[in-house]
């Protein structure tokens, strides 16, 4: 019976663990300012 505890309690644990990290990750990417979406390079199309 000790083993089986243990055994619920660490997925318990990991599974606490695993939402928590998904949770922040999810966070982390929202607080992220949108990048703009313009080109590096352009090139000049007047000769066609």
């Amino acid at each position: 019976m000790h083993r089986t505890l243990a055994a619920a309690l660490t997925a318990l644990a990991a599974a606490a663990l695993a939402v928590g990290a998904a949770l922040g990750l999810v966070a982390a990417l929202e607080a992220a300012p949108e990048q703009p979406n313009v080109p590096l390079v352009t090139f000049d199309r007047t000769g066609e």
